[in-house]
Formats: C-alpha cells, sequence, structure tokens
C-alpha cells in the first residue's frame, strides 16, 4: 500500500514535472513576449515624454512668444489709435483748413473788387488834383494880376483899405495940391445889405450909388465911381470936413446878390491882405458862352491902368 502510493506520488509528480515542463517555455515565451511588449511601451512612453517635454519647451517658447506678440499687438494697437486719433485731428484741421481758404479766396476777391474800386478813385483823385493844380496856377497868376493891380493901386492911386465897424476905403493923389490929402468913405455889408456909414467929403448922389451897388453888387464900380466924385468934388473945389451920413438915410432896402461880408473887425491891413475878402466874387473871371471869359469891371481896368504903368515906366 505505502509502495503503491509512493508509485502513485512519483507517478503524480512525473506527471506535473512533465506539465511544468511543457509550461515552462510556454510561460517563458508569454513572459518574453511580455517583456519585449513592455519594453516596447517602455520605450514609446519613455519617446512620449520625451516628445511630451519637447512639446512642453516648444509649448513655453510659443507661450512667450505669445506674449511677445500680445504686447506687440497692445503697442500695435497704441500706435495705431494714435495715428488713427492724429489722422482725424489731420483731417479736421484740413478740413478747417478747406473753410480758411475758401474764406480768403472771398477775402481776396472782395480786396481785388476794393483795390479796383480804390483804383479808380485814386485815378479820379488823381485827375481831380491834377485839375485842381491847374485851377491852382490858374488862380495863382490871377492872384499875381491882382496883386500887381493892387499894388498899381496902391502906388499911383494911393488907395488902402481900413477894416472895423464898416469897410474904409481911404483915397490920396487926389487933390493936385496936397497928394497925401485923404478923402474916404466907410461902407458896411449885413444882412445882404450895403450901407454907407461915413463920407469924408460930403458928396451928393449917394443914395442913388448906394442904391445902384445893392441892384448889381458891383463894389468895384461902386468904389471907382466914388473916387471921381471925389476927384470931382476937388475940381469944384469942395474942401474935406467930416460929415458923418445919417445910417438910415444911406440904407437901401434891396437885398445884395451875395453873401455878407464881416466887417466888425478892427485892424487895418493893407488892399494885399484884406481888400478884396469882401468882393473875391467878383475879382475872378467869369465865364460866357464857349471859352469866353469877362472880367469884373474893376479887375479889367486896374490891369489896363497896370500896363500902362509898365510902359511909363
Amino acid at each position: 500500500m505505502q509502495g503503491s502510493g509512493k508509485s502513485n506520488m512519483r507517478t503524480r509528480m512525473a506527471e506535473m514535472r512533465l506539465v511544468c515542463e511543457r509550461e515552462i517555455p510556454i510561460q517563458q515565451h508569454r513572459i518574453d513576449s511580455l517583456h519585449t511588449l513592455y519594453s516596447n511601451r517602455f520605450d514609446f512612453a519613455k519617446s512620449e515624454a520625451q516628445r511630451t517635454i519637447q512639446l512642453q519647451e516648444k509649448l513655453g517658447k510659443l507661450k512667450g512668444e505669445l506674449r511677445e506678440a500680445e504686447d506687440a499687438l497692445v503697442k500695435a494697437l497704441a500706435v495705431k489709435t494714435r495715428k488713427e486719433a492724429k489722422r482725424m485731428a489731420i483731417e479736421e484741421s484740413i478740413s478747417v483748413m478747406k473753410a480758411r481758404v475758401e474764406e480768403l479766396k472771398g477775402i481776396v476777391e472782395d480786396q481785388r473788387g476794393r483795390k479796383n474800386e480804390y483804383a479808380a478813385i485814386i485815378s479820379q483823385q488823381s485827375e481831380a488834383l491834377t485839375a485842381c493844380k491847374d485851377k491852382c496856377n490858374q488862380n495863382k497868376e490871377h492872384r499875381e494880376q491882382i496883386e500887381e493891380a493892387i499894388s498899381w493901386y496902391n502906388k499911383v492911386l494911393g488907395f488902402r483899405i481900413e477894416c472895423g465897424h464898416g469897410v474904409k476905403f481911404i483915397f490920396s493923389s487926389i487933390n493936385p495940391k496936397n497928394p497925401n490929402e485923404e478923402y474916404s468913405f466907410i461902407i458896411r455889408h449885413e444882412n445882404e445889405k450895403y450901407t454907407l456909414l461915413n463920407c469924408d467929403p460930403h458928396l451928393s448922389d449917394t443914395k442913388e450909388l448906394v442904391y445902384e451897388l445893392n441892384k448889381t453888387n458891383g463894389l468895384f464900380k461902386f468904389v471907382r465911381t466914388m473916387r471921381e466924385k471925389f476927384q470931382e468934388a476937388v475940381a469944384r473945389g469942395i474942401t474935406l470936413h467930416g460929415s458923418s451920413l445919417d445910417q438910415d438915410s444911406s440904407i437901401v432896402s434891396l437885398s445884395a446878390p451875395v453873401a455878407s461880408v464881416s466887417s466888425d473887425h478892427r485892424y487895418e491891413s493893407p488892399l494885399k491882405e484884406k481888400g478884396l475878402q469882401f468882393s473875391e466874387s467878383n475879382s475872378k473871371s467869369r465865364k460866357v458862352g464857349k471859352g469866353h471869359i469877362v472880367h469884373s469891371p474893376g479887375s479889367a481896368s486896374s490891369l489896363r491902368r497896370s500896363s500902362r504903368l509898365k510902359g511909363k515906366n
């Protein structure tokens, strides 16, 4: 029993050993396969890990580049914003400048129009100035003629004027026996009327002469007539004596055709300065018809006498 038991044990052991011997190569193959598989997987995992590490490094670099790109983008956006604001400001400035240019164009056109207008005005004023200069030259020549006549009156006729309450006309060189003897009359022009205030010596027909003076305003003719009256009085032997005339008896109510001449200044001046102020309108030439000039009676006769005086000299 024990021997058979041992024999069975041995048989089992042998069978188990055979089974184990058959299983060992199989398990060894399986182990080798698993080892190879795990080795391959480990190598793959290792390569994947290395690749992951490389990718992480690349990712870190990319993140850095991304941050730099973001910073650059922010800076670019800021620059773009500034440029946009600058562009808008420039556009607004351009619009303002265009409006200003249009305004200046309008101003230039207006100034050009004014320039042409002023040029026309200047041209007109130049022509007027030229005409005025010509007129002044004519007036100067006429004044020289008048001064020549006045000089002749003063030197030859002994004629002078004193201004006071009225205009006093004084004559000398009338009496051949006493050339320095003075004959005078005072006349006043007020309220469009001539009034004879005084006549020394007294003359007849003065009322008619004053009436004619107020009617015609021929003051020069009146003065010449009064001188002639003085000469006639001397020829008749009338001596000098003061004979004041009543103002009311010498006033003729007919208005004179020229403006009033003030005679309230009490001072004496030669005829050259004051003698013609009250009759300046009569001393000037008056044009009649086409191109004909008629001088006042006083100026014409004075010029003729002056020319005769020159001839004698």
